[in-house]
């Protein structure tokens, strides 16, 4: 029986891979094996990057609401206490929409989480 090499398999698997690789530097578009390995590395980092943007995004609306919290002379945690104290169930993309968007409503928020904090006895 005659040796088969995989001949049309091969070249399919070849051309997927380069496909896939197209815009990569250097040689990592034209070699079979750079542009596999490139591949790999390409998949490993956006599975990681998914996750690190969630994270990016969540820390740049502490910090909005944050700088927004300053102007009005409070802090950040003692906001989002009293905000939990007063019932308030927004989340931080939200309060920082409210902050840049309609900062009387927000304004509005800090009193209510003001009042909340001192509404509530200090742990001894």
């Amino acid at each position: 029986m005659p040796r088969v090499r995989k001949g049309a398999a091969r070249n399919r698997a070849r051309k997927r891979i380069l496909r896939q690789a197209r815009g990569y530097f250097g040689s990592n578009h034209k070699s079979k094996y750079r542009a596999r390995d490139a591949i790999y590395r390409a998949g490993a980092y956006a599975f990681r990057d998914r996750r690190q943007r969630k994270r990016d995004y969540r820390a740049l609306w502490i910090t909005r609401i944050t700088a927004a919290c300053r102007m009005r002379d409070t802090r950040y945690s003692l906001f989002i206490n009293g905000l939990k104290l007063a019932g308030v169930n927004l989340n931080r993309k939200m309060l920082s929409q409210i902050a840049i968007e309609d900062p009387k409503l927000f304004d509005q928020l800090v009193e209510q989480a003001k009042g909340a904090t001192s509404a509530t006895p200090a742990a001894a």
